[in-house]
């Protein structure tokens, strides 16, 4: 029986299902958590208790991030122009954050103020113009018509503040596709792209309390979508705030996660998952302080988690004595930062940082000002006026020089053998005939309950498998679905008497998971992107589950064939060549051949070009802090 390469590829085994193994596995691990989180937050009835959750749930958070910058350098901030506006003004400003990392910002100021007052931080969602985007101008103005100052500042990677990377046809990238490759270096470099943020927003509180003008008891914070993913984190960590209103953003991590939900990495926050996390904790960090959710009822964030998540952290501010602190206001819309919320947030404010209710007249309007007019920079980017000017993406570059080894090995094996199952192989074998000669095996085994890997077993024509050949195994992209591009290895080396075992991990070739949203499942916010999301809530990867996989098809291959009595030769192709000098590293049996990218395979993650296909699937939180990079250089 013939077969072409082709047939091959294109082979469905009938004997298991296996393309919703993956989410199974990654769901039932994180609705586990979710529901040890509830019970913890079940038992708190003190405040002590109440207390204690507090603190944990910060420090849990602050790890996560990796901890805040270090920085309190002057901010050296300068006003680069004054705009009047009708019944206000805006002074352009830029304020360093951190040394030569410039900041851009308005400073909204009401006409007529005679004493210091309230003002709120406004922190932008993703928009492509940031703070000068007339969108979120007009929010700004409706916080302005209830006597309130305002700054609002553009986030890393949107508005004056982009940061250098750019599409293969040189365009620039911004927002949620420049914050996942910052946030993927993050990852590797054992922090997240959030402390940055968070550490931003500090820094403009830091401003706010400079200014004459503003009572530095009476700040408070919003933002919607990305803004409110930032607003939340303040909660969290600036005890400063007096007041907030988080915008599209609270949920509940588990409607989400079934309702097919993605986020940015600034948004993915590792490992919290498994210490009980969910968005009940962002609220109850900040009780008893007046709290106002806003939310949208057709958001793609369920509005069943969001008035799930309202509901059960109510009663924590009950248990302060401040029954009534905490709101949620919805408007019938899409994921948006509505005028409706708006004037809500607006009246709110006043209410709790002026002491009075303002009430905003919806039909009425501040003449806005054109998004040039908001503009701080003379070229509408830092780092294009200053020359001096550094980013987070250089900050990344140089950091992934300069990480050493620290205590590399128990680490490495900890993450890779962490909450894994191991189970019977109870492999299946099917001879699929010959094709070019070689005769072929499938082979379908268990590598943890639930999870099946796969691959091709190739040898000569004839040749009797007696456990004493070498084996090579070929470990890519597609796996046998892919076979084509490396026929002529795949063939060379049964020629030199070799068993070729190409291999399926979890989630790849024939288990690659059915698409979410029919997105493609290798590109950003594809399925892989998600489920890979949803193990680093786990505070595990789908690097290092992979990892694991390419261990057990050694064992798996000893058990049928019999000992490996010469070191198995690992070929990979790009970026799969992280699976290979982990697996390396763990186990002596496996060596990577010559053609295996090596070090190069880290260095693509910090190219200003990063490319998105396959790469979530191949991100290993903390792996640059933990390993000796020259000892990759070597293997």
């Amino acid at each position: 029986m013939k077969k072409s390469i082709r047939e091959l590829e294109d082979y469905t085994c009938t004997l298991y299902d296996t393309r919703d193994q993956l989410k199974k596995h990654v769901f039932d691990r994180s609705d586990r958590a979710f529901a040890a989180g509830d019970e913890a937050r079940d038992r708190i009835c003190s405040q002590e208790e109440l207390r204690n959750r507090q603190r944990t749930m910060k420090e849990a958070l602050l790890t996560s991030l990796g901890g805040l910058p270090n920085c309190v350098a002057p901010l050296n901030a300068r006003t680069t122009r004054i705009v009047q506006g009708e019944g206000y003004g805006v002074e352009n400003l830029i304020f360093e954050s951190r040394p030569k990392d410039y900041v851009t910002a308005n400073l909204y100021i009401p006409d007529g103020l005679e004493k210091p007052t309230g003002a709120v931080l406004f922190l932008c969602g993703h928009e492509y113009e940031g703070k000068h985007s007339p969108y979120y101008h007009e929010v700004c103005l409706r916080f302005v018509q209830a006597g309130l100052i305002v700054l609002a500042m553009d986030p890393i990677g949107q508005g004056e503040r982009l940061s250098g990377f750019v599409n293969r046809d040189g365009t620039p990238l911004w927002g949620t596709a420049e914050h996942q490759r910052l946030g993927v270096q993050a990852h590797l470099l054992g922090e997240s792209v959030a402390r940055y943020f968070v550490h931003d927003a500090m820094r403009a509180v830091d401003y706010l309390q400079s200014r004459p003008e503003v009572n530095p008891a009476c700040i408070g914070v919003t933002g919607n979508s990305g803004g409110g993913t930032q607003t939340a984190l303040m909660m969290v960590c600036d005890e400063r705030i007096a007041a907030a209103a988080p915008g599209t953003f609270i949920m509940n991590r588990q409607e989400y996660m079934h309702a097919g939900g993605v986020q940015d990495g600034e948004q993915v926050w590792v490992g919290l998952s498994a210490e009980g996390f969910d968005h009940e904790d962002l609220l109850l960090c900040f009780a008893p302080k007046p709290l106002l959710v806003l939310a949208c009822t057709s958001d793609f964030f369920p509005i069943e988690g969001t008035r799930r998540t309202v509901s059960r952290a109510s009663r924590f501010w009950s248990l302060l004595g401040e029954p009534g602190r905490i709101e949620l206001v919805e408007d019938a819309s899409t994921h948006r930062f509505t005028d409706s919320l708006a004037i809500a947030a607006a009246e709110f404010f006043s209410q709790e940082l002026l002491g009075k209710k303002c009430f905003v007249d919806a039909e009425r309007r501040l003449k806005p000002l054109s998004p040039k007019e908001l503009l701080c920079t003379e070229t509408g980017g830092v780092c294009t006026s200053f020359p001096d000017a550094t980013t987070l993406y250089a900050r990344n570059r140089q950091e992934f020089k300069k990480r050493r080894a620290e205590s590399a090995g128990e680490w490495l094996q900890a993450k890779v053998m962490q909450g894994r199952q191991p189970c019977d192989f109870n492999t299946r074998r099917i001879n699929l005939g010959t094709v070019g000669g070689l005769d072929v095996e499938y082979l379908l085994w268990w590598s943890q309950p639930g999870l099946m890997n796969s691959g091709y077993l190739f040898q000569g024509r004839g040749q009797v498998a007696d456990g004493h050949e070498a084996v090579a195994i070929g470990l890519w992209p597609g796996g046998t679905t892919a076979l084509e591009d490396s026929w002529t290895w795949v063939d060379a080396m049964c020629q030199q008497h070799k068993r070729v075992f190409v291999l399926n991990c979890s989630g790849m070739g024939p288990h690659t998971p059915h698409a979410i949203y029919g997105k493609p499942p290798h590109g950003l916010f594809g399925v892989m992107h998600k489920l890979t999301d949803d193990l680093l809530w786990l505070g595990d990867s789908l690097a290092a589950l992979r990892t694991y996989d390419l261990l057990r098809c050694l064992d798996m291959l000893e058990a049928e064939f019999g000992p490996l009595t010469e070191r198995v030769e690992l070929r990979t192709q790009g970026r799969y060549a992280l699976y290979g000098m982990l697996g390396s590293l763990l186990d002596a049996r496996l060596g990577l051949d010559s053609e295996t990218p090596g070090f190069d395979v880290i260095e693509d993650f910090f190219s200003p070009s990063l490319a998105e296909e396959e790469l979530m699937t191949t991100v290993f939180p903390g792996v640059l802090k933990y390993l000796d990079l020259n000892e990759w250089k070597g293997r």
